[in-house]
């Protein structure tokens, strides 16, 4: 699997167009695109030559995981030398990533923000690509990097044994070891289709539901105060939104003077949730659990408990709760509060 890493560089490589970075090697003919021969990985349209032959390479407009050297004014993109050892970080300070880069990521870092800017019709420095260039590399590049140098995702023995992910589909496009034909060529084609459709696929969620998604959340952060007073109640008015993960970046970005605690959303049915906000972006501890008494409590039991007319239920762990009407959820979210600050206020 550490070898199951060439379709996307050579994928990307032959979309380099003008912009920052390295330059289209000439204008005119479709660039050629020099990578190995013989196994394939998931980091390699433009013309292909597949070969070790130094010769050859050095006809070659890019080369690609082969040849021994990087050098990008050159085309030259590998990452099997020696004293390679950079990642996206140390090429650019300001990316936290430091995962040492497959050719993957090495064309990822030249030539990323270009691709993406000419596939989706925006400007190469604006907001709309500079956010997906990083969650891309994030979500999708760097564990071909790390998968590709043999970088394990934990320090200790993993639980359990990843074999569905992309690096390991592209390896099993390769021949079999006993097949009697070993020719690479029709699993290297397969493989093309494979990694650009996935990459287009993920591309077009990011784009499409994602970046949406953060749009609505910061909106909802910034009128969190029409909400309730407190500030610390976020209302989203389309149920189904991912709002964890822009939750926490943008408490971050914009510099919250207090955590946000809690987040009201409309369900499918049209009833309305209320939910804690975790403690982090992979845990299931809450910032502020609903309230103990209500824990597994339902209807009209619970509306009674609370003093709230029409809850649904509160979950066991107190994480979230529902109601029939959005004020009502909205009360549950307020009384939550008032209780944490009276227990507060007893405890001093």
């Amino acid at each position: 699997m550490r070898r199951a890493a060439r379709a996307l560089p050579v994928m990307a490589a032959a979309g380099t167009g003008s912009g920052a970075g390295p330059k289209r090697p000439r204008p005119g003919p479709a660039p050629r695109i020099g990578t190995h021969d013989g196994t394939f990985h998931c980091d390699e349209d433009a013309e292909v030559v597949r070969t070790r032959d130094p010769e050859r390479l050095a006809e070659c407009d890019v080369v690609v995981d082969v040849g021994g050297e990087y050098d990008p004014e050159r085309h030259r993109y590998d990452h099997h030398q020696r004293s390679f050892a950079l990642s996206m970080h140390s090429l650019q300070p300001s990316k936290p990533w430091t995962t040492k880069l497959s050719s993957a990521g090495l064309i990822y870092h030249h030539f990323g923000a270009q691709i993406l800017a000419n596939l989706l019709g925006q400007p190469e420095d604006g907001p709309v690509v500079t956010a997906l260039y990083d969650k891309l590399y994030e979500n999708f590049v760097e564990e071909i990097d790390a998968v590709d140098n043999g970088v394990a995702q934990t320090d200790g023995e993993p639980r359990y044994t990843l074999t569905t992910h992309l690096s390991a589909r592209v390896g099993r496009l390769n021949p079999r070891w006993n097949d009697p034909e070993q020719d690479t060529e029709e699993g290297f084609k397969r493989a093309l289709e494979l990694v650009g459709g996935e990459f287009l696929d993920r591309l077009d969620y990011y784009h499409r539901a994602w970046l949406p998604a953060r749009a609505l959340v910061e909106e909802a952060i910034r009128r969190r105060f029409e909400v309730d007073a407190s500030g610390a109640v976020l209302e989203l008015p389309q149920g189904g939104c991912p709002w964890k993960e822009h939750l926490f970046s943008l408490e971050k970005e914009l510099e919250l003077p207090t955590p946000l605690q809690l987040v009201l959303f409309p369900d499918r049915s049209g009833q309305w949730r209320v939910q804690s906000v975790p403690v982090g972006p992979n845990t299931f501890q809450s910032r502020l659990p609903l309230p103990e008494p209500w824990r597994g409590v339902r209807e009209e039991e619970l509306s009674q408990l609370a003093a709230i007319p029409g809850c649904v239920f509160v979950h066991a762990s107190g994480f979230i709760g529902g109601n029939r009407t959005r004020d009502g959820a909205l009360q549950m979210a307020r009384r939550t509060l008032e209780l944490r600050h009276e227990a507060g206020e007893q405890s001093k």
